[in-house]
């Protein structure tokens, strides 16, 4: 007996008490746990792997995940100085913290992000899919025609809800003479995560690389969106969408009120499609003058536009694609990054109300992108089984020899600007010191002086009004008349 109690509470104790609970109960615990402790729950028991890699469950956890804003820095030369690409996530309340992004390797450009997954294109003969939740990667085969003619804004990566796939699109570049034609393409490639090959599907005509280059692609709900020149229309351009699902192309006009040449931008916005316009600088295409416009296209099937934000005196550059995000916009100027928030319809901007994520420098200016993106459980395992799949070449990443002088430098940088701070905020300090004893130096000779005042305006008040009134003059009489008198007197003998 005294052998079988012991047993018992073994037993009992081994038992996870978790999972006595109802179903749903243990699915609300679980969704309300962040993925980095998810992915540690894994490991726990069989039962809580498959609970949590149900794709049900992933499913919902997508949609009670929290949004980052994924800022995408590539690489360079600045000053003669070679500076690697870099990612950071700045967290869903617009945190002045951010977090670097490791899966991102220092010769990586990233074209894509979708569920937690992000699409970067290589200098290898790879295309990378990254988890940032798990860190896991995905090496994928470019395709193989016209490779001269690769360039990583032609790529676009996005998910169809309905068909639950994942796909890669890339503009390919026409053919002249053998060569690639950078101004146009009449083929869309297309790899569906987990095929065997890429596939090639024809564009109802030519259309302008140089719109796809300079306004940008965007994915939203499950349809690729992009700008084309259309020389009919009163805007001169018009938006191409291509369908995801059945892979069908649709050309949506652009709103009816034309306001005279402007460049035009197609964005993201809270899931919504966007058209950005203004006037550009005559020496710079990039930078914005004059007033924003914000239209959104409310209705893809009737062609339903409506401005949603007029914004006077906007900022300068305004990155992409994902342009805004929980009622604020990203912003760059000079060497800063920020978030503005937008307060309604028609306002002005004003830098003093920004709110500063990260200093650039000294990163090239006008070159960021930004994306939304979420820490999720996508396992990429599923995908790794077919024919298309490469393995990465050695020594690719951070432990990239070239770029070990700059994590050095880098380094000294971080230490420097850390000591910098320090002695600002000591200056600071010192001068509020100084400043309140300056105020004490000032103080107390106006108290001094006030004090004076004060004293003599009590003699004067006690003063009388004629200084020789009342005064009496018999006593230098008498005085005088004594002294005669003593003169006067006869001598005695």
């Amino acid at each position: 007996m005294a052998t079988e109690e012991p047993n018992s509470k073994r037993q009992i104790s081994e038992e996870c008490i978790i999972n006595r609970l109802p179903e749903d109960l243990i699915e609300q615990i679980f969704l309300s746990l962040p993925v980095s402790t998810l992915l540690r729950c894994v490991g726990v028991c069989k039962r809580w792997l498959n609970f949590i890699r149900d794709p049900e469950f992933v499913a919902t956890h997508l949609r009670h995940a929290h949004r980052y804003a994924l800022m995408f820095f590539p690489q360079g030369l600045v000053s003669g100085k070679p500076y690697p690409s870099e990612g950071i996530l700045v967290d869903e309340a617009w945190s002045p913290s951010v977090y670097a992004v490791p899966v991102i390797g220092p010769d990586d450009y990233l074209f894509g992000s979708c569920n937690g997954l992000i699409a970067l294109y290589t200098n290898t003969s790879t295309i990378k899919i990254a988890n940032l939740a798990t860190r896991e990667c995905l090496h994928l085969e470019k395709p193989a025609k016209n490779a001269r003619g690769h360039h990583f804004s032609f790529y676009s990566f996005g998910f169809h809800p309905v068909t639950k796939e994942y796909k890669i699109t890339h503009f390919l570049a026409d053919s002249v003479e053998g060569h690639p034609d950078c101004k146009h393409f009449s083929v869309i490639q297309v790899y569906t995560l987990g095929g065997e090959k890429w596939r090639d599907i024809p564009t109802p005509e030519a259309l302008s690389l140089d719109s796809v280059r300079n306004s940008g692609v965007v994915n939203v709900d499950g349809t690729v969106y992009w700008l084309t020149q259309d020389k009919t229309a009163s805007w001169r351009h018009a938006v191409m969408s291509f369908d995801l699902s059945d892979e069908s192309f649709t050309v949506i006009q652009l709103p009816a009120d034309y306001l005279g040449p402007r460049r035009l931008l197609i964005r993201d916005i809270d899931g919504n499609l966007c058209i950005v316009t203004a006037q550009t600088d005559c020496y710079d295409f990039k930078i914005l003058l004059g007033e924003l416009h914000i239209w959104t296209l409310d209705n893809p099937v009737e062609q339903r536009w409506s401005r949603k934000y007029n914004i006077k005196t906007p900022p300068i550059y305004i990155p992409g694609p994902h342009f805004g995000h929980r009622g604020r916009i990203l912003t760059q100027s000079s060497v800063r990054v920020s978030s503005y928030e937008l307060i309604g319809e028609n306002f002005e901007f004003s830098f003093s109300k920004t709110a500063e994520l990260l200093d650039l420098s000294p990163r090239r200016l006008y070159n960021m992108q930004s994306y939304i993106c979420v820490k999720l459980l996508v396992c990429l395992d599923a995908y790794k089984k077919v024919g298309i799949v490469r393995k990465p070449k050695q020594q690719l990443g951070w432990q990239s020899k070239k770029w070990e002088a700059w994590e050095n430098e880098r380094r000294e940088v971080e230490k420097l600007r850390t000591n910098v701070q320090k002695e600002e905020h000591d200056l600071s300090e010192l001068a509020e010191r100084m400043f309140k004893m300056y105020q004490v130096l000032v103080d107390k000779p106006l108290a001094i002086s006030e004090r004076v005042r004060t004293e003599l305006n009590k003699v004067l008040h006690h003063k009388p009004e004629k200084p020789n009134q009342g005064i009496s003059t018999s006593g230098v009489s008498s005085s005088h008349d004594k002294k005669n008198e003593k003169e006067n007197l006869p001598c005695k003998t």
